[in-house]
């Protein structure tokens, strides 16, 4: 039988359509929290990855590897001949032939598992990389609008992998010890910047769709600028750091907050032409890593100051470790200057970098998506 109508409702009108509650998560949103995992796997090991760099540089082990062989070089030498080939190679490169002539076959050895090692991890965060990317793609996972940005960190890291390459061959040259300070700058400068993306994928992975809509208006468009400028400090000091690690400066002057004795280091622009002081002169290196340390702490805190004003507790929080790992770092760095870099200090201190530019990002992220309170909150 035909249901009855109300005499109240009107001839014609159309069912009233309710919308399911959670629509907007349900829809297109993908393996939200695998693809998530799956970027904290790749996470972690690019922090490896950094620190493993950082290593391979202390010890000087960048050189010991003389050829680009991405597919073929993933098994280091299996035989004793093979390992006296390799040696050979190394032996005709300016950085054996004026540093370490004399060197060892079991010294050698030392040097090329540091740097094949390095060169092998770099393999696996693209094997990590690739499988996911595919299997996610495969089975239609991938929430959308994500499949570009999983992309990209694909391309970065491939990008980094000819970088990497572009560095050494430096050190390869005619008279180079090791590889120009700048092409490791720009080495280290993009293994940030990968690590920076993918940390904030994880950020905002971490919190549904309709959640992170939902917080956006109620961003604090200020701190936002604020953090943004933070976040471009401190990517410049990275940057400094790598420089300065690039020539050894910071084994250069043992003394603080002075450098021999005065404001500036001595004979700061005595290498022509002009331009090579900034990135080849020790002193002046080290005096522009300290310059911009000072003034990137002056910038935390006036940020942190912002920060305070803050209705969100959670965005307030996350500004204060912020400031606490800052400070952290600038004592590190001072330690390390004042020691002469060990390498069990300057390694500390590079990964202190990693921790406080992921906490720099969350910060900022928090102010562009606050967590959800209460009002009493």
């Amino acid at each position: 039988m035909p249901k009855k109508r109300s005499i109240f409702e009107e001839v014609g009108a159309a069912p009233k359509q309710t919308a399911a509650p959670g629509g907007i998560d349900r829809v297109g949103q993908g393996a939200r929290g695998a693809i998530r995992a799956w970027l904290m796997v790749l996470f972690a090991l690019v922090v490896v990855m950094i620190a493993v760099g950082g290593l391979t540089r202390l010890t000087d082990s960048g050189l010991s590897i003389t050829e680009w062989r991405p597919v073929t070089g993933a098994l280091p030498p299996m035989s004793e001949a093979a390992w006296a080939a390799e040696f050979d190679k190394y032996r005709e490169i300016p950085q054996y032939q004026l540093m370490n002539k004399g060197m060892s076959l079991s010294e050698f050895k030392f040097i090329y598992y540091w740097e094949w090692g390095h060169r092998q991890l770099g393999r696996v965060i693209g094997l990590v990389w690739a499988v996911g990317f595919v299997g996610f793609l495969a089975t239609r996972k991938i929430p959308t609008g994500w499949t570009g940005r999983l992309v990209f960190i694909g391309a970065l890291g491939g990008l980094q992998g000819a970088i990497g390459w572009w560095m050494v061959a430096s050190g390869l040259e005619e008279g180079m010890l090791s590889v120009a300070s700048y092409r490791l700058a720009t080495h280290l400068g993009l293994a940030f910047v990968i690590f920076g993306f993918i940390a904030w994928y994880v950020y905002t992975l971490g919190r549904k769709q309709a959640d992170l809509l939902l917080a956006r208006r109620s961003g604090d468009a200020g701190l936002i600028r604020f953090g943004t400028v933070l976040v471009a400090a401190a990517f410049v000091q990275i940057i400094l750091g790598a420089l300065v690690a690039g020539i050894d400066a910071g084994r250069a002057y043992p003394d603080w907050p002075l450098m021999a004795g005065g404001f500036l280091p001595p004979d700061p622009f005595a290498l022509t032409p002009l331009w090579r002081n900034f990135f080849e002169d020790d002193g002046l290196v080290q005096f522009m890593h300290r310059m911009a340390g000072y003034g990137l702490f002056l910038l935390g805190i006036i940020v942190w100051l912002r920060a305070r004003k803050s209705a969100n507790r959670h965005t307030r929080l996350a500004f204060h470790v912020v400031m606490a790992m800052m400070l952290v770092q600038m004592l590190l760095g001072i330690v390390t200057v004042m020691y002469s870099a060990p390498w069990e200090i300057a390694i500390l201190h590079q990964f202190g970098a990693v921790i406080l530019w992921a906490l720099i990002l969350r910060g900022r992220f928090l102010a562009r998506y606050p967590m959800p309170q209460s009002v009493r909150g």
